[in-house]
């Protein structure tokens, strides 16, 4: 009985060994995975503000009168940002009947729209090239549907379509880009 006592008394104490044993692998688990993060975080963080941090080419340098030193790039920046200016050329109004929802239904649509263009000899050659545009505008757009032309979507790609037509109607003159200031379905 005493050797019956003994042996529980030595299995009761292997468990506690046992049970301490997990204990101490969950901190020296805790230990591998959170200590690492921790160091990771810390290099992330020191990075990232070494990457943010002053640029040297934006700080002022002075010449020996104390005027600022203007270098070639940013002189360069300067003529591209002035030659960059856009220009726009004022469409006349265009109205067209376009089919409705129901058959038959006959709606007039009503567009008023800008051409972004990059020059004044684009602006010359629309002018002189301004019927050809206008026909091809009103071809497209007496194919319209009013579904075509609702929604965001709609009026995304209906600007696409006028841009891609009217830079077929003055190549090799570009227009930038087609700015809609009205569009009326009645």
């Amino acid at each position: 009985m005493a050797d019956k006592k003994e042996t529980k008394e030595a299995e009761v104490e292997e468990g506690a060994e046992g049970e301490d044993a997990p204990k101490k692998s969950k901190k020296k688990m805790l230990l591998f995975i959170v200590l690492p993060a921790v160091v990771v975080l810390l290099l992330a963080v020191a990075g990232g503000l070494m990457f943010m941090g002053g640029d040297k080419e934006s700080e002022i340098a002075l010449d020996e009168h104390g005027n600022p030193i203007i270098s070639e790039d940013a002189a360069k920046e300067a003529e591209l940002a002035e030659a960059e200016i856009p220009l726009f050329y004022q469409m006349p109004d265009i109205l067209v009947n376009i089919s409705g929802e129901n058959d038959g239904e006959q709606l007039v649509l009503q567009i008023k729209m800008q051409l972004e263009v990059p020059d004044e000899d684009t602006i010359k050659t629309l002018d002189a090239l301004l019927p050809r545009v206008i026909d091809h505008y009103q071809a497209f757009l007496r194919e319209l549907r009013v579904e075509d032309i609702k929604g965001s979507a709609g009026n995304y790609r209906l600007r696409l379509e006028l841009l891609r037509r009217v830079n077929l109607a003055v190549h090799p003159a570009h227009v930038n880009d087609v700015l809609i200031e009205k569009l009326l379905v009645n």
